[in-house]
């Protein structure tokens, strides 16, 4: 091979090959002339070459900076404006010789070419006059040439030689001679990471019987830096330059990396005129490389990664924002039919379905609690645009995702379609504009938020809209929050996908593990743009039109320092799902109603009269044991479909687990199961199971899932949670003081626990711990949360406590020595400090579970008090007839009807804008349900006299249960404290 052909193969990077300019005419040596640090002492490398084209000064500086500080080329390039001599040269007003005389005196590292007329090799005086052009000594020179004669004069001179037989033995000749490798050729790529290595072999069988080549040699393997989704690869077999794009290795979310549809996508939207790589080949098979990918043919050209695009002129830069700006209604007006596209997504009702799969993408891999994305999974289902068309949409669209011509704002190519679909356009535009929102310094991408876009020369977000909507010929939206508020809430929920697979090593990006801090930050931006457009209730509501009470439904909404009621007449589901509170049954959307319906029909079946027979198997010699009864009830009610009703639908929105309620839905259906001290198990709703099982399905990894959520939910195994200890005041979690500490791929647990309900269950398997796993921790980041299993060696239940003499069998309450109890890492929950905010979040929804079912056990006395009070005769007369029974009655049915209310009105505060904006409405309840509970069973005792106490009315064990929640879901005056803190910082 002659020298020509190996610095003009990809053997030698693009940017040496670049670095070494001849004269247009003639064959002369060229000369590289560089200052390093490394290898020998080497400061020249001189070889023969043909004519090389100069590129753009974009591409000049891309491809010179090898081994130099960036940006030092495009400053000597730009230096002088219109009157430097990269412009004057492209004018033709100076010569080459003048252009690099002057270009290298601006830049001391860069290319230089003596051009002789009539002197040629192998005469001595050509490679004296490169050493003198130079600066350097024979013996600081390499020459690199294909023929005898040329290197003897050369090496006669002392320069150092290398025959150029075979490119790849004089690449490695040359590279040990310099000190620093020359062969990453393609721009963004680095070596592939450990975590994401494939087998070459393989691959190279594969695309040998794919392209038809039998060449020999190396298969050369890169790995793209950028991305953090599909990983990405450069590939080389003989002279094909190829791209491998595949999904990631492991368990994938559901519909995630289908790399099937951007195949399908880019192969119909390059007939169609869309600027796209081309591609070649999908393969689905994963025993190639591990998991399906596709081939397209590598395409060279600039990304832009910076938005701000420095180095290049204003003028450049609004010439690039339009091109992108016109790509992006190019793909907008692609004919779908003619495309044959009409089935690549569903029309219309794009961002409704766009949200609920970011909301459960997002819930799939979520890792902790995040209030302002708690906010906007309530917010924006509530607020949608309507859709005005469907086109084909990128979902990904952003500067650099471009492939851009090197000489001209031209779009060669659009990449990463993995989120493509049909669906609303303009989530394409305000996605392409995030970067407007974000600061320079951002780690992910830069952004220009900070920065100065009339001086740089960019549109801004507004001003690039309009420019989108005069091009398509379209009206401005009024929704642009919305669109971009939505965009934000995507991102964060992609970040937060991407951080939990670099928990198991499963991104593609070696930056990955940093994007869990972002998800807040972007969930934050998300929610200031849902602020600025607002909320609907308020923009809807008509002006004229006098607000009438309904029976049916209340819409609340609270700001801070005042209190808004908002009525409503429509009862409709539809409206109920725009965050309408739903105060009674009859309001319940259709499927609801029939299953509360049919939930109190199973208890006039089935559970009230089961009571007594439960009850004497609670009081008898096999109390521990539990109830055959309770099992064949709980069969019964499985069959029906009156299980795992509890699961709010926010945690699971695919039903995959339970009923996919709301917390307002499920308020009334656990009302009914509070009216039996027993309903709550037989329908697989009793705490701590509920509480545990949503820790699970929020927090567990799929192994975790496997072993215990399941056997929990199919209501086969019982569970505890283990926090509260006898020698601090375990209402504050960060008191706790039991011990974890990690040894030898384990952790060992020691601690004394106490209140431990439901672990002398013999059912109990699970036993959800929390302790302390480094005490020199910040104050909240001390704990974790470990599960373990309860046949762990270790684990000694000192006895069963009582609450006022009752013991609650089966599962009891018991005091627990962990001595030595040794775990496996893997039982660890999201990981080591992350135990308070588990804790808080398991207390999502369960903190007013109690309180619903207060309000049901309320009702229940009260009934039986009315009954007993109609029945019975006291100095003459019915009770019903004593004054001071009917003012209980009346009180009672007071207090009640407030609490409920109240507890209605805080399910609707969650659901609507999320657990952290409904905590004063929180704490009010679990102040005033227990005692509201205490006082209205008190009553019904009192009116029922001695036989009140007794265990011939569930009464006694309904004040016992009540009065113990006035500790168990946090102490009276934690909550009263809260209630006031908050009121008079909103009053401020």
């Amino acid at each position: 091979m002659c020298l020509r052909q190996l610095l003009q193969s990809s053997q030698l990077p693009r940017a040496w090959r670049a670095a070494f300019l001849t004269h247009v005419r003639g064959r002369h040596p060229g000369a590289w002339r560089r200052t390093h640090s490394g290898g020998g002492p080497y400061r020249a490398v001189i070889f023969d070459m043909g004519r090389v084209l100069l590129p753009s000064p974009g591409r000049v500086a891309a491809e010179w900076e090898v081994h130099i500080p960036s940006g030092t080329i495009v400053k000597a390039l730009i230096s002088g404006g219109e009157n430097g001599p990269w412009m004057k040269f492209m004018r033709a007003e100076i010569t080459t010789e003048d252009f690099l005389q002057e270009f290298g005196s601006l830049c001391s590292e860069i290319v230089v070419e003596p051009c002789l007329e009539g002197v040629c090799k192998p005469d001595p005086r050509m490679y004296k006059l490169c050493l003198e052009w130079l600066g350097w000594q024979p013996f600081e020179s390499i020459f690199l040439d294909d023929l005898g004669p040329n290197l003897k004069a050369a090496a006669g001179l002392g320069i150092h030689t290398i025959k150029v037989d075979d490119p790849e033995t004089a690449i490695k000749e040359l590279e040990t001679l310099l000190g620093f490798p020359l062969r990453m050729a393609v721009p963004n790529t680095r070596p592939v990471r450990k975590t994401m290595e494939i087998p070459k072999d393989a691959l190279e069988k594969y695309l040998k019987d794919l392209l038809g080549t039998q060449v020999t040699g190396p298969l050369e393997l890169l790995q793209f830096d950028h991305g953090q989704s599909n990983p990405t690869y450069y590939v080389k077999l003989a002279n094909h330059q190829l791209v491998l794009r595949k999904k990631p290795p492991g368990i994938l979310l559901p519909s995630a990396h289908a790399v099937e549809r951007e195949f399908r996508i880019m192969k119909a939207l390059a007939n169609a005129g869309v600027p796209v790589p081309k591609v070649l080949d999908l393969c689905e098979d994963s025993s190639v490389v591990g998991t399906p990918f596709y081939l397209m043919e590598y395409c060279p050209g600039l990304i832009y990664k910076d938005p701000s695009l420095p180095g290049l002129e204003p003028s450049q830069r609004r010439a690039i924002y339009t091109a992108m700006n016109r790509v992006l209604c190019k793909i907008h007006s692609v004919d779908l039919k003619a495309a044959g596209l009409e089935d690549y997504g569903k029309h219309g009702d794009y961002i409704a379905r766009q949200v609920q799969t970011w909301i459960k993408q997002y819930r799939a891999s979520e890792t902790s609690t995040i209030p302002a994305m708690e906010r906007l999974i309530e917010w924006l289902p509530l607020h949608l645009p309507r859709q005005q068309r469907t086109t084909v949409v990128h979902g990904d669209f952003r500067l650099d995702n471009l492939l851009f011509h090197p000489e001209t704002a031209e779009v060669l190519a659009v990449l990463d379609w993995e989120l493509s679909t049909l669906g609303d356009p303009l989530a394409d535009v305000a996605y392409n504009c995030l970067a407007h929102y974000l600061p320079s310094g951002f780690p992910i991408q830069p952004g220009l938020s900070d920065c100065d876009l009339t001086e740089l020369g960019i549109p801004t977000a507004e001003d690039y809209f309009r420019m989108y909507c005069l091009h398509m010929g379209i009206p401005p939206t009024e929704n642009w929050n919305f669109y971009v508020a939505f965009s934000f809430f995507r991102i964060a929920a992609i970040l937060q996908g991407v951080y939990k697979r670099s928990l198991t090593g499963q991104a593609s990006s070696a930056t990955a593990k940093q994007t869990g801090k972002l998800t807040e930050f972007m969930s934050n931006l998300a929610w200031d743009f849902a602020i600025k457009e607002g909320f609907q209730v308020f923009k809807e509501m008509p002006a004229t039109k006098p607000l009438m009470r309904s029976h049916h439904t209340l819409s609340l909404l609270r700001t801070p320092g005042m209190r808004s009621y908002v009525t409503s007449t429509d009862s409709s589901p539809a409206h109920a799902s725009k965050g309408a509170l739903i105060f009674s049954p009859e309001g319940l959307p259709h499927r609801v109603r029939e299953l509360y319906q049919q939930l109190k029909e199973f208890m006039e079946r089935h559970v009230y009269p089961a009571e007594p027979e439960l009850q004497r198997h609670q009081a008898s010699a096999e109390r521990w044991t539990p109830s055959p009864l309770v099992e064949d009830l709980k069969e019964k009610a499985k069959a029906e479909g009156l299980w795992n009703l509890f699961l709010p639908l926010e945690t699971d929105p695919e039903k995959k687990y339970g009923a996919g309620l709301t917390n307002v839905e499920y308020a009334h259906l656990c009302e009914v199961m509070g009216t039996s001290l027993y309903a709550p198990e037989i329908f697989n709703c009793s705490a701590p199971d509920t509480g545990n099982m949503e820790l699970l399905v929020r927090y567990g990894t799929e192994e975790q899932k496997a072993r215990w959520l399941i056997p929990l939910l199919e209501g086969k195994a019982r569970s505890c949670f283990a926090m509260t200890e006898p020698q601090v005041a375990s209402s504050d979690a960060t008191n706790i003081e039991s011990s974890i500490r990690e040894e030898d791929g384990f952790y060992v647990i020691n601690g004394h626990k106490w209140w431990i309900t439901g672990i002398l269950d013999p059912r109990c398997q699970l036993c959800v711990f929390m302790g302390k796993t480094d005490p020199h921790a910040p104050r909240h980041q001390q704990q974790s949360i470990l599960l373990v299993p309860m046949d762990t060696p270790g684990i000694k239940i000192i006895r069963p406590l009582t609450v006022y003499g009752l013991e609650d069998a089966p599962g009891g309450h018991g005091e627990v020595l962990f001595e030595q109890v040794r775990v496996p890492k893997e039982n660890i929950i999201l990981g080591p400090g992350r135990g308070f905010e588990i804790a808080q979040g398991r207390l999502g929804p369960g903190r007013i579970h109690h309180c619903m079912r207060l309000i049901g056990c309320s009702e229940r006395a009260l009934a039986l008090m009315k009954a007993r009070a109609k029945s019975r005769v006291a100095f003459g007369k019915p009770l019903i007839e004593q004054g001071t029974v009917l003012a209980d009655i009346a009180l009672s049915r007071v207090e009640i009807e407030q609490a409920r209310l109240l507890v209605l009105k805080a399910a609707h505060v969650m659901d609507v804008a999320g657990n952290k904006a409904a905590a004063l409405d929180i704490a009010m309840i679990k102040m005033v349900a227990p005692s509201m509970a205490s006082r209205v069973i008190d009553r019904a005792i009192q009116a029922f006299g001695a036989a009140g106490l007794s265990s011939n009315y569930p009464l006694a064990q309904f004040f016992t249960g009540a009065r113990a929640l006035r500790f168990a879901d946090g102490p009276d005056e934690v909550h009263r404290a809260a209630v006031a803190k908050m009121e008079l910082k909103h009053r401020s």
